[in-house]
């Protein structure tokens, strides 16, 4: 899974489920301190930090927007972020984590895709005729 998409989908999923009273102290720790590195990586900027306050409240609506944001701040390089994001899939999702599905190793990548139901198109030119 791309460190975006691992992002976007934990704070979902944390504002789905970690601040519900039946929640348990764990996840709710676990997304808030995810929610405070995020916040963070936003300070300074103010449309950023509205993405972030109005996805908690609409997941679905915002998401395409605070994907933008995340990747303007190169926030799915930080590595303190991406730990906070798999500490609470592996929470909310504990069966995925087991498989690794929340694990995110590009090393080397060029041109990768990672994530469910992800599309890359690759054009190439024609060669040259002889």
């Amino acid at each position: 899974m791309d460190p975006i998409s691992l992002i976007v989908g934990a704070l979902a999923a944390g504002a789905a489920t970690g601040l519900k009273d039946t929640a348990a102290d764990g996840l709710k720790d676990a997304y808030v301190g995810l929610r405070e590195l995020v916040r963070r990586r936003f300070a300074g900027r103010p449309e950023a930090e509205m993405v972030l306050a109005k996805h908690a409240a609409a997941p679905e609506v915002w998401r395409a927007p605070l994907a933008a944001e995340l990747e303007a701040t190169r926030a799915g390089t930080d590595e303190m972020i991406i730990t906070a994001a798999q500490k609470v899939m592996g929470i909310v999702d504990e069966t995925s984590t087991r498989s690794g599905k929340y694990v995110v190793d590009l090393r080397g990548a060029q041109g990768a895709v990672v994530g469910e139901h992800s599309t890359q198109n690759n054009t190439f030119p024609s060669p040259p005729k002889v």
